[in-house]
């Protein structure tokens, strides 16, 4: 496989984050959903309305999300609309909570733990996608990227559960309860993204920001504040590629917190989904060149 292509630039605005999608020169068509996280309420590191605004504007996109398998502010429709107006991005665009009216089935091919994934109903009404994710640290997964935000952010609320347990079970009330072997959990967010994939046939770009770099994800109420200063942003057509060149750039950091970031990756084995991504579903690859964006 060829080296994918990485771009990077430092600084984070709106208009860079336009800038990062047009220099991909993959334009999506059709009617274009643009995943984020919305971010739990009390929560801050989220990206922004504000900076979002413009690309979402530019591709005439949907945000969408779907809701969570755990308590909190977005594990019901009702809950997760209010957090998403508190949070600012109704006044921004149109919001699809895509499990609102349940899940559909996708098929995993050749997964080992997954035979499909079970995402949000209305992602049927979609026929690309922007896969815009807030890199951060994870507490479960060790780091979140594009990986993550794609196979967790992408299922249901019972589809999360499927992927946490690594198939065992649907039902969110049961989770804590069948909890699988670590690496178990990571292959099977890896073989979401391959559902998810297939099902999109490349209509899909993604992109990362790394700011707010705080060791916990942004479905933490409570999240550290920040421990890195802010690197910039990457666009990749490539998942795996893209969120190896995060990686990459937090382990070559010289910052004082980077070690607080690399303890809590590796506390949880977190490069394992590349790995499995890479090597054994063959959804992107680990080698890439990065390209600078002035």
């Amino acid at each position: 496989m060829e080296k994918a292509k990485v771009y990077f630039t430092k600084e984070i605005t709106k208009e860079s984050l336009v800038k990062m999608y047009e220099i991909l020169n993959n334009p999506l068509e059709g009617k274009v959903a643009v995943k984020i996280s919305t971010g739990e309420m009390g929560g801050n590191n989220y990206l922004k309305p504000e900076l979002i605004k413009d690309l979402v504007k530019k591709v005439a996109g949907t945000i969408v999300e779907c809701n969570t398998a755990y308590a909190g502010n977005r594990n019901t429709t009702e809950a997760h609309e209010e957090t998403i107006r508190a949070h600012g991005f109704y006044d921004i665009a149109q919001v699809d909570i895509m499990d609102r009216d349940g899940g559909m089935e996708i098929p995993v091919n050749g997964g080992e733990h997954l035979k499909n994934d079970l995402v949000g109903k209305n992602l049927a009404n979609y026929d690309s996608m922007i896969m815009l994710s807030h890199f951060k640290g994870h507490a479960m997964g060790g780091f979140g990227g594009a990986l993550k935000n794609m196979s967790i952010g992408v299922a249901s609320s019972g589809g999360k559960t499927r992927i946490h347990t690594a198939g065992r079970v649907d039902e969110p009330n049961k989770l804590w309860d069948n909890l699988p072997e670590q690496d178990d959990f990571l292959e099977s967010m890896a073989e979401a993204d391959k559902a998810v994939m297939d099902y999109f046939k490349g209509n899909i770009v993604y992109i990362n920001v790394m700011n707010n770099l705080s060791v916990d994800c942004d479905c933490d109420s409570n999240a550290e504040e920040p421990c890195m200063a802010d690197i910039g942003i990457l666009a990749s057509l490539d998942p795996v590629a893209l969120d190896e060149a995060c990686l990459d750039l937090i382990y070559n950091s010289e910052d004082k917190g980077r070690n607080h970031m690399v303890e809590r990756i590796e506390r949880q084995n977190g490069r394992h989904i590349i790995e499995y991504a890479a090597d054994v579903l063959k959804i992107g690859t680990r080698d890439y060149e990065i390209i600078n964006v002035d």
